[in-house]
Order: C-alpha cells, then sequence, then structure tokens
C-alpha cells in the first residue's frame, strides 16, 4: 500500500495520512496510556505519538522532497523546501485521554490540500483548494456549509491571548447570543470541519495567526473551500496581523457573531 502513495494526488495524500493516523487513534482508544509532559499543563499521549508515526509514514513515501510540521515530532525536512505538511496527529487530547471520542486528525498542506478525520465517526472531510466534500462508509458528498442547527462551538481554553479585550466566555454571555444561538465546546478542531459540513453554524477562538497553525490550517482551509465565512475575531483576514478565528456558514451568522465579539471587546 505504501508504494501506491506515490500516484496519489495531494487531496489523496492527505486523506490518506489523516485516515493512516485516525485508525491508529481508534485502535488505542480506551487503553491506559502514559502521560508526555509537554509543560503549562499540555501532554501528549503514546496514541498522539504513534499516530503522527502513521502520517508521517504516508507523507514520506508520497512527497519524500516535501518538509513536514508535526505537533509532537517538530520540522523534519529540508529547510528551504517549497513544500510544507502540517500534522497535528490527535487534536482533542485531553478529551481521548479521558474516555471522550471528541477528537480529530488535522493534515494539511500548506497553502493547498487538507484532511480532516474523525477516528469515530469514520468520516474524512477534505479539500483539494478548491471544493470540499466528505467521505464515509464508502461514500462521497459535497460539503454544505448552513446555519440553521444555530449552534455554535466557542473554544474556551487557555492561553486567552486577547483578554482583557475579548474573552471567549463573555460571548456567552452576550444577550443576543443566548437569543440567537445554543453554545457547544467540544474542544477540539473538529468543530472546524463541523461548520464547514453545516453541523454548526459558527467556531469561535482565540489565539495568533491561527491561518498556519498546525492545529487549525486543515479546519480553515475545509471552510474557506466550503464558501463559508472565515476571519480573526477583529474582522481581519487570518494572517500574521489577525487574532483568533471566527469561522460561520454565512455572511448573516458572522456579522451577528462579529457584532456581539466587538461589543464585548470595548466594555
Amino acid at each position: 500500500m505504501i508504494d501506491s502513495y506515490a500516484s496519489l494526488d495531494d487531496a489523496g495524500v492527505a486523506i490518506a495520512a489523516a485516515r493512516a493516523g485516525a485508525d491508529v487513534v481508534h485502535t488505542m482508544y480506551g487503553r491506559r496510556l502514559a502521560r508526555i509532559d509537554k509543560g503549562a499543563g499540555d501532554f501528549a499521549t503514546a496514541a498522539d505519538i504513534a499516530a503522527e508515526k502513521a502520517i508521517l509514514d504516508v507523507i514520506r513515501a508520497a512527497r519524500p522532497d516535501d518538509a513536514v510540521l508535526g505537533e509532537e515530532s517538530g520540522h523534519q525536512g529540508a529547510s528551504d523546501a517549497v513544500r510544507q505538511w502540517l500534522v497535528d496527529p490527535l487534536c482533542g487530547t485531553l478529551n481521548y485521554a479521558v474516555g471522550s471520542t471528541l477528537v480529530a486528525v488535522n493534515v494539511a498542506l500548506r497553502g493547498g490540500a487538507a484532511a480532516v478525520a474523525d477516528p469515530f465517526s469514520g468520516e474524512v472531510f477534505f479539500t483539494d483548494g478548491a471544493t470540499a466534500r466528505v467521505r464515509h462508509d464508502g461514500a462521497e458528498e459535497q460539503l454544505a456549509p448552513t446555519p440553521a442547527t444555530r449552534l455554535v462551538d466557542v473554544n474556551l481554553d487557555p492561553p486567552f491571548l486577547s483578554a482583557p479585550g475579548f474573552r471567549a466566555v463573555t460571548l456567552l454571555a452576550h444577550p443576543a447570543f443566548v437569543e440567537q444561538f445554543r453554545p457547544r465546546v467540544v474542544s477540539t478542531t473538529l468543530a472546524l470541519a463541523w461548520v464547514a459540513a453545516g453541523k454548526r453554524a459558527g467556531y469561535v477562538t482565540d489565539g495568533h495567526d491561527l491561518s498556519g497553525n498546525l492545529h487549525f490550517a486543515a479546519g480553515i482551509a475545509l471552510c474557506r473551500a466550503a464558501g463559508c465565512l472565515v476571519t480573526g475575531i477583529d474582522g481581519a483576514p487570518i494572517g500574521q496581523a489577525s487574532r483568533g478565528v471566527v469561522a460561520a456558514a454565512d455572511a448573516d451568522t458572522h456579522g451577528l457573531l462579529m457584532s456581539m465579539i466587538r461589543g464585548r471587546m470595548h466594555t
């Protein structure tokens, strides 16, 4: 199977790599796994390490000249490589460690194809950079974002880089939020794929320059390709000058969220 990866296009490589990581995550679920402390309350498990290895095996076989930035293994490959893959083998490690299945496996080619695999539903959300689709149980369909659920996922995990000007938790206390939406907190970037797929109306998180962040790159790429509106929490295009992410199924939902965020940032 490894030998066949070289014939895949970039989206195919992203899908194969994400699936390889997801298979490991699914297989190791429920085991008692030692925690590898990374400081500041963060940690990895043996599943994170093993899943990243499986992902890297696919990318190396398919694109040996490409560089890779992995959550656990850091930068690999030539420092001047034109192409770089961003790998988050297990987004939602704390969820996973306590027995929750709310996790994602993220693989993205910087500025190109990307895939997000849900190890437990079997869904793989992917984009070739132009369109966004999902594969599940042998079927494939185009992603269709919609605000119909009125569910907005809000990342409440620290660090709160925009505080005191903005804290995501204060958004939940906004009267208009309660009137328009219902909050959800899954603590994994799987929520970004769900915005692209119509399972969430929106997603809000704090942070700096999340466009090239290996945790967020695949989900942002999916949302953009699906036709979602994606900006920073300051309304600026995602990039070095922006903060955080506001991903919304449509312009109206994005406008509502931005009006609430701006209101909180000035109070």
